[in-house]
């Protein structure tokens, strides 16, 4: 039988929004929506709209690495230069899965842009502003809610800066 909307993993991203006064309205798919192109077609989006949450991690001596999510429109991928210039650190690398469910305490692909098992430091990608509404991840690969780009923000906690690799004009006109 596949989850529904009263899953423990998807329970826990509404009561994070709730607690910051926000209702969510979560879709709970047959299919996966664990990749950005999977979650458009499902939602009927541009790929745009779909939020990547991308798990990174920052090393701690005689710690647990830190978490950083970042929140990246559709198409974009991120560039590991300018996050850690971002992040005024040059070791930041990308977390391995389990990394990232540690970390988060979800899996990929369903990992949500709030409502982490632990504080989780965000930065959104400012191509997402472009949209009037986006679609993020609730917790499973299955389950998706819409947001505008403002609460998404907010809800993350997220700083917006400019993380992702710069298009050649040959993939922006293709985009197109």
């Amino acid at each position: 039988m596949p989850p529904t909307i009263d899953h423990p993993a998807v329970q826990r991203v509404l009561e994070a929004a709730r607690r910051k006064g926000v209702e969510l309205e979560v879709t709970v798919f047959g299919e996966s929506t664990h990749t950005a192109e999977e979650a458009a077609r499902a939602v009927g989006a541009e790929l745009g709209q779909i939020v990547k949450s991308l798990v990174f991690v920052l090393p701690e001596p005689d710690a647990e690495p830190e978490a950083v999510l970042c929140l990246v429109s559709g198409p974009n991928r991120v560039d590991l230069g300018r996050l850690a210039a971002v992040l005024g650190r040059s070791d930041v690398r990308r977390a391995s899965a389990r990394e990232a469910n540690d970390l988060t305490g979800y899996v990929i692909g369903g990992i949500p842009p709030f409502g982490h098992a632990r504080r989780v430091r965000v930065v959104m990608d400012p191509d997402l502003g472009r949209f009037p509404t986006v679609w993020a991840a609730a917790g499973l690969p299955t389950a998706v809610f819409p947001v505008a780009p403002a609460v998404l923000r907010m809800l993350a906690d997220a700083n917006v800066a400019p993380i992702a690799e710069e298009r050649r004009q040959a993939d922006i006109q293709a985009a197109s």
